[in-house]
């Protein structure tokens, strides 16, 4: 039968601790991020159940729900790029490619090969109506 593992996360600043309890044995370790500390909770979990089967609960405040919103939202939430300085401020690159010059000066937008050939230009949306029809009945 597989043995329970429960993972309980607690934030300490920017830092994580994971403690992993077993049946017989509670481990203990710390990881900056929740996703690491994810990772972690792996680790230990592997340490605890030695190769054997093991169904592993993840807690945060005492809820799965609480823990599983925070895991997610950290895994797709995209890191924040720094600002880019103003068009004016950049300076003139000399060694544009011609694939990025091609880019620069096609008004259809699309991807472009390396010869600079459009081979997806962009969709136009129009607004004529789309008349559906009914689904085909199968007997």
């Amino acid at each position: 039968m597989a043995a329970t593992i429960t993972a309980t996360y607690t934030p300490e600043d920017d830092d994580w601790t994971v403690t992993v309890t077993g049946p017989e044995e509670t481990l203990t370790g710390k990881a900056p991020g929740i996703i690491a500390a994810r990772d972690r909770a792996d680790q230990l979990v592997e340490k605890l159940a030695g190769g054997a089967k093991a169904t592993v609960v993840h807690l945060l405040n005492g809820s799965a729900l609480e823990f599983t919103h925070a895991y997610m939202s950290a895994r797709l939430t995209r890191p924040e790029e720094a600002e880019a300085p103003a068009e004016e401020e950049q300076p003139e690159d000399s060694s544009k490619t011609e694939l990025q010059e091609a880019i620069d000066d096609a008004d259809g937008g699309g991807v472009f090969t390396e010869l600079g050939e459009a081979i997806a230009p962009q969709r136009q949306e129009t607004s004529d109506p789309v008349e559906a029809k009914p689904p085909v009945a199968s007997a």
